[in-house]
């Protein structure tokens, strides 16, 4: 196993190496300058089109559920895991670069869900189709969709092996066996590990949720995310909020930590070069964020494919909004929380140090400030897994062809990769999910870079429109 881990952490540092971080960085700065920087001019509206739907639009959900199955997606133990992680590994300024990443990721996002819907399809059962697979093939030209085939290759084996079910039911087991029995005092021997009561039931009630939830297929899993993830973010934002303003004296100080790690300042490995601490933070921040965030994955575009709406450029200010709600809130208040409390530098590994910062900065007590964390994770990784059945399914359709019994029988295999996720090593579980995401990435960035001026000439036409009365304000 340790030569498997290795093996895996070895092509992980080669995906996630500084061609690929240049890479998406660079396409998110391109389209920001191509849009004209929309993810500030146009964040108000953009936030208003988020909570009222278009008059006479087409599709299969509105778009704020089309939103909210996005972030159901992407809200998930990226935010909590995720963030510590990256802490851990390049120090607090990863954060930092997790916010770069993020202001440009808006621009990438905003492309991405407007070149979704101005691309998608209608099959024959009158389910509306969309992503990066289409816009490839339709955008770029037929000769392109082997390009499209290749996303969604990759895009299948994340959301069945990665990022969509081992990532997220292995932070909501560890997060439970941290709370419950952190000692591992009640546990048995299986597949050679010694694993916890708490693992396998807390496998075993997920598992069966998400069969539960799974099976319905886009309209069960909207429906359930629009009511779970506004109310989950609003709880966890409170959450953290409190350990903010209960410790206002202390951010000026953790700001100004992040600022000098991020960019070597503050050397933080036992003297290594401001260089080399400045490219670990930006690996880890870059990496993390979109992780977390999933701008340039194209993940997010498959489900804003099917929002009710006759404007591309409204669904990607939509989209847009999920960057902003992911990353520049949610990952910025826990890192604020993790850099105050100190809990990056501890012995400590994934979840644990958000543990240990809620104990920290919460007033209630260390066993109900543990007990909210775990009940926040669990719930933000469960509703991943419900988006990224959604996405996956869409991936295996555009190669195979949209045919019920084949989804059927991948929604059970899907179950089957949940259910046994929690029985695999952290480290191995973290590194693949990373390696999937970089490799859906290059497809990806490669068609948002080809249609960039698509997307301009979109935005100009919409925007222009927009100021004469003539599009839906």
């Amino acid at each position: 196993m340790e030569t498997f881990n290795n093996i895996i952490k070895t092509v992980d540092d080669l995906v996630w190496g500084i061609p690929l971080i240049v890479l998406i960085l660079a396409c998110g700065i391109w389209l920001s300058v191509r849009v004209g920087f929309v993810q500030v001019r146009k964040l108000g509206l953009a936030l208003k089109y988020m909570l009222r739907d278009e008059t006479n639009g087409s599709g299969e959900v509105s778009s704020f559920q089309a939103l909210c199955t996005a972030l159901s997606a992407t809200v998930g133990t990226g935010n909590i895991v995720g963030v510590a992680t990256a802490l851990a590994a390049g120090g607090p300024g990863a954060l930092f670069w997790m916010e770069v990443a993020a202001f440009f990721g808006m621009a990438t996002k905003y492309a991405e869900g407007l070149l979704a819907v101005k691309y998608r399809t209608t099959a024959a059962d009158g389910s509306v189709l969309g992503g990066p697979f289409y816009y490839i093939e339709k955008g770029m030209g037929p000769r392109w969709k082997w390009l499209g085939k290749c996303f969604a290759v990759f895009g299948l084996l994340a959301g069945l092996m990665g990022i969509g079910t081992i990532t997220q039911i292995n932070g909501i087991t560890s997060a439970a066996n941290f709370y419950f029995d952190p000692d591992a005092v009640h546990a048995v021997s299986l597949f050679g590990r010694s694993i916890t009561w708490t693992t396998i039931i807390a496998g075993a009630i997920i598992t069966l949720l998400v069969a539960l939830i799974v099976i319905g297929g886009i309209q069960r899993i909207a429906q359930v995310s629009e009511v779970v993830v506004p109310i989950m973010i609003v709880i966890y934002l409170g959450c953290c909020l409190l350990i903010v303003v209960t410790h206002v004296t202390e951010i000026p100080a953790a700001v100004v930590t992040v600022v000098k790690s991020a960019f070597g300042i503050r050397p933080i490995a036992g003297g290594a070069a401001g260089a080399a601490v400045m490219f670990g933070a930006m690996r880890s921040g870059v990496a993390r964020g979109i992780f977390s965030n999933e701008a340039g994955l194209g993940s997010a575009p498959i489900a804003a494919a099917a929002a009710r709406t006759q404007e591309p450029a409204r669904q990607g200010l939509v989209t847009m909004t999920g960057t902003f709600i992911d990353t520049i809130i949610v990952c910025t208040m826990t890192g604020l929380s993790i850099v105050m409390a100190g809990s990056w530098e501890k012995d400590l590994k994934g979840v644990e140090i958000t543990v240990d910062a809620f104990r920290y900065g919460l007033p209630f007590g260390e066993h109900l400030s543990a007990l909210l964390l775990m009940m926040c994770l669990a719930f933000f990784a469960f509703t991943t897994i419900l988006g990224w059945n959604y996405y996956s399914e869409r991936c295996l359709s555009y190669l195979v062809g949209a045919k019920p019994i084949v989804t059927k029988v991948y929604r059970w295999v899907y179950v089957l990769a949940v259910f046994v996720g929690p029985y695999l090593t952290v480290e191995a579980v973290w590194n693949l999910a990373d390696i999937f995401n970089g490799l859906m990435a290059l497809p990806n960035v490669a068609a948002l870079l080809a249609l960039s001026g698509v997307t301009a000439a979109e935005t100009k036409d919409f925007l222009t429109r927009l100021k004469n009365g003539q599009a839906e304000q």
